[in-house]
């Protein structure tokens, strides 16, 4: 008998483990189910989501079509504005930016006195970025640095705006040559350990998932939030009505560009350190303005720390305006550019005779 109870009792032991293996491997199979069906409904809507980007992104280029011309630069096709005659000017626009953020009203000042051409960014606007081109910024300013000698600028005046302010500082600081004078709008001049809350939504950091974002979410998303985004760039001033298509603010949402922007906004502390570093060396005129309510870059933290370490430099700040100075302030930035130019190419004096010239002329 305890024979017997001792198999029976290893024989309940078997079955009981035995169905306790079937209930884990039942369990695992419905995970397994479970992830499929998942990453099948991820995978439909990620193509919905991309076929329905695509089709926006034709819209948006449909109503915001290209309003320049083009030129090939090392491999990247550059979209660029030209208006106007005279000493040239080269006019670098923003992070998520194009050339229409220059060209909306500021351009129109500056025509009748310079040869302006505004650039749209690789990456930006209507400018290409071939995968691989590296996004820094002394990668970017050599980049500008070919697209000035490509057009047979002669030492152009150039003017940035916010990121495209560290870019025309990375140029000035690595291509001298390339460069007569700044004016800085409103620029990054130092790294940031937080990104200005309007911008946080770059913050992506593997390319893979950046990439994914960028065709799927992007457009979605940003339908839903482009008022508020113009809000806080342009705050404390209100946006144009128009913004969004004269002022190029459709084509920040194209997938393309919110990965260029991603990627830039990414590396964009990688040589800032260096770049503080080397401030004091730049010698040419700089002209620097902030809006004194800045919302997005902070006037004493990027421009007094500038003017601190440049020998000379002097900023202005404009009461009351926020980060879109080229847009909210347009005549005194018109007026800034004009005094570097002033100080670029001082006007032609009379001829002074000296005795023995004055002699000899009698």
């Amino acid at each position: 008998m305890k024979f017997r109870s001792r198999v029976w009792t290893m024989a309940e032991a078997l079955i009981n483990t035995g169905q306790v293996a079937s209930g884990r491997e039942a369990e695992d199979r419905a995970m397994a189910v479970e992830w499929v069906v998942a990453a099948g409904v991820l995978g439909v809507a990620s193509a919905l989501l991309w076929g329905f980007s695509a089709w926006m992104t034709r819209r948006i280029e449909a109503t915001v079509p290209i309003n320049g011309r083009f030129v090939e630069v090392d491999g990247e096709r550059f979209h660029y504005v030209e208006e106007g005659a005279g000493p040239p000017l080269v006019m670098i626009h923003g992070l998520m930016g194009s050339s229409r953020n220059l060209t909306y009203a500021l351009s129109a000042q500056l025509r009748e006195r310079f040869r302006v051409i505004t650039l749209d960014r690789p990456g930006s606007g209507y400018s290409t970025r071939q995968t691989g081109t590296p996004a820094d910024l002394p990668a970017q300013a050599r980049q500008i640095a070919a697209f000035i000698k490509t057009l047979d600028l002669d030492k152009p005046l150039v003017l940035g705006h916010s990121l495209g302010g560290a870019i025309s500082l990375a140029l000035a600081l690595d291509h001298p040559h390339a460069v007569s004078g700044l004016i800085l709008v409103a620029p990054l001049t130092h790294p940031q350990r937080m990104l200005p809350p309007v911008f946080l939504s770059l913050a992506v950091r593997p390319a893979w998932l950046r990439r994914w974002m960028s065709h799927t979410l992007t457009v979605p998303v940003g339908l839903l939030t482009r008022g508020a985004v113009v809000k806080g760039v342009f705050a404390p001033d209100a946006a144009p009505s128009d913004f969004a298509t004269r002022g190029g603010g459709l084509l920040g949402m194209r997938p393309d560009n919110f990965y260029a922007a991603s990627t830039e906004i990414n590396t964009v502390n990688d040589h800032l350190p260096d770049m503080v570093k080397r401030y004091p060396q730049l010698t040419l005129p700089i002209g620097l303005i902030y809006g004194a309510r800045d919302n997005v870059l902070d006037f004493q933290k990027h421009g007094q720390a500038l003017a601190s370490k440049v020998p000379g430099l002097k900023m202005q700040v404009v009461e009351g305006r926020g980060h879109m100075l080229p847009i909210t302030a347009t005549e005194r930035v018109a007026a800034l550019v004009e005094q570097v130019a002033k100080r670029v190419r001082p006007p032609q004096s009379a001829t002074v005779l000296h005795p023995p010239f004055a002699l000899a002329s009698k």
